[in-house]
Formats: structure tokens, sequence, C-alpha cells
């Protein structure tokens, strides 16, 4: 397993982080520890949880991935070797997520609230990487790449969030922070509104990144690299559909589609099986798999600091992780994005 500095900062994480969003939904207690367990072996130390998590949300289950790992790791007493990632929701009308019932928003009151929450159900003192989840201003975050500006005067400043991070820094309660769902300016006026104040800078963007959806290449790439932001890059199989097990509308069962619906179009479009069907032939002409290529693909990327995968089943999380042991020569990346230039991005 490779490893790399978690931004700017001194923490260490390996290149391959461990999504967790079905603990508690889709995959039990047992499933849970046995996919840990198997990471871990491997090399992987990073986690990334969420207050949302497990999904799809609900006011029943919400907590119940943290508390899975609190457990986990409290068997294995090794606190001090896992890095912890967790997400505060954005903006958004779930407010059974708060005590009051107020829409979220990413304000004080509700950071305190909802750090506090995760920290208890974590079983920990401190979170590693505090993440939010996404923005409060409005925001297209989880489909499409054209930006439609909403005049408001209702947006908890970017400046205030920043603060109460900083603040949660100073306590110990979290050692660095970083940004999920943001685009190139929202994750440049947290860069710039840091240096002006001398704030916690942030070390990281959780972003989607994908053989489907290279947008985070375009503009934000370049800030990733100067400023030290990695991205850590989230759905590199893109929901699964890179492993082909959808085309031709095919929809397994035991799979996300067909137990949740398509609660995200993003990766049902037009253009997306055509796209598949040629990166299943690079990974065949090379005698690859296509679900390692699509993850190798992602964590040798210059601006990328680590790639979060999952699985529901055991022998696909085996599969997944032992993508770091493969090569791709120039010849493989040279026919990938070729494909890319036939098809551009055709799941932003």
């Amino acid at each position: 397993m490779l490893y790399k500095n978690l931004g700017h900062s001194n923490i260490k994480v390996s290149t391959i982080c461990l999504g967790t969003m079905t603990w508690g939904e889709q995959n039990n207690e047992n499933d849970a520890f046995e996919q840990m367990n198997l990471a871990y072996d491997y090399g992987v130390n990073f986690f990334d949880t969420a207050e949302l998590y497990p999904i799809p949300p609900s006011a029943d289950t919400q907590g119940e991935t943290s508390r899975i790992i609190s457990k986990w790791i409290q068997s294995k007493k090794n606190r001090d070797k896992i890095i912890i990632a967790d997400k505060i929701v954005g903006r958004s009308n779930m407010n059974w997520f708060r005590e009051n019932g107020e829409e979220t928003r990413l304000n004080k009151e509700q950071i305190k609230f909802a750090l506090e929450r995760s920290l208890k159900n974590l079983g920990t003192d401190y979170i590693d990487l505090y993440q939010l989840h996404w923005p409060d201003r409005p925001l297209n975050v989880f489909s499409g790449l054209e930006y439609s500006h909403k005049e408001t005067d209702d947006i908890v400043p970017i400046l205030e969030t920043l603060s109460c991070l900083n603040d949660f820094v100073k306590e110990g309660k979290i050692r660095t922070i970083g940004l999920s769902n943001e685009t190139a300016w929202g994750t440049f006026q947290f860069i710039k509104a840091a240096e002006i104040k001398h704030l916690e800078k942030i070390v990281s963007v959780q972003n989607p990144y994908n053989l489907l959806n290279r947008s985070y290449e375009v503009g934000i790439s370049e800030i990733s690299i100067r400023e030290k932001v990695g991205l850590l890059a989230y759905s590199p199989l893109a929901s699964g559909t890179l492993s082909g097990k959808y085309l031709d509308g095919k929809l397994p069962d035991g799979t996300r589609l067909k137990l949740f619906g398509d609660r995200y179009p993003r990766y049902r479009t037009p253009n997306s099986e055509p796209a598949i069907k040629e990166y299943i032939k690079i990974a065949n002409k090379y005698n690859l798999d296509v679900c390692q290529m699509a993850i190798k693909f992602c964590e040798i990327q210059p601006f990328v600091t680590s790639v979060i995968i999952g699985a529901t089943k055991i022998d696909q999380l085996k599969k997944n992780l032992q993508s770091h042991e493969i090569k791709l020569d120039d010849k493989i990346i040279q026919d990938i994005n070729n494909i890319q230039q036939i098809y551009s991005n055709p799941c932003p």
C-alpha cells in the first residue's frame, strides 16, 4: 500500500480509503468488521464516514455507521493507527438531523452539535479530518456541470464556518479540515479566508472522480496541486456502473439500484453505456479487470491523495483493494484518454 500526506498536513493516509456508507443498511455489523479487517490487513489506515450514513439516510439508522466503526476500533485498540474522516451534512431540509428540528446549516451552533454527536458515535476524543459534506450556499452539487446562480443573502458566510472549525482544531477535537462536493470557487474562498485571517487551511476536497466524470481536472485540479489540497476521489467506479453489471438494462439482485432505485441519475445518461463498453474493451485488451483499472487510474493522478472505495460483498472489496498492485502504462492511459475525447464526461 502507498501512503501520502493528507494535503499540506503531516498526516499520512493510504492512497486507498475505505468507504463505509453501506454499514448499518446493506451491510450489518459483522459484514463491516470483515471489511475493516480485510482493508486493515492490506494496509488501509484511512476510513471515511459521515453524519449522513448509512445511505439511504434515515432517522432510524442515522449514526449507525460511525457506531460500528467505534466498536471495531475498540475491539482492535488501534485508534492511533486509524485516520478517521467524518462529514457534517450541508444545507438541507433533513431537519431530523438536528435536535431542534431546524434546517441543517453550517453555522456555529449546528457544527458544534454535529461534531459532539459524531465524537460520541465514533467513541473518540478527536476526528482526524472533519469535512463539510456539501456547501451551505444553494448549489447543484450532485449532478451536472452547469452553474445556475441563485441570488440570496441567506447563506452562512464561509468565514463564520471556517472560524468555527478553527476553534475546534484549537480545542483538539479536530486535527484538520476538508471540503466535499465543492467547486473551484468555493475551495479557493476557504483557502483565501484561511490565509487572510490566519485560520486553519483545508487539506482536502472530497468530490466525485472516475472515468465517466473527470470534471475535477478542469480548474480545481490545479488548485489541489498548487495549494496542496488533495482530492479524495469518491465513486471511482461510478456507483458500480463501470463494472458493467448494469449494462443493457440489467438490474442484478442485491445491487443498490435494485434495492433503492436510481436516487441520483448521475450515471444513467445517454452516453454512459457506450463509454462503459469502451472502457471494458480497453481492460480486456490489456488483460485487466475493469474495476481495478478504473480505481488505479484515479489513484495515480497527481492531484489525488486517496481513492475512496466501498463494496457490499467481501470478494468485491478484495478485488478493489488489489487495484493498488497493478500498473497502467502509457499505452493504457492513452487509450483511456482517447475514449474521454469521444465521450467527454458523460456523467458529470
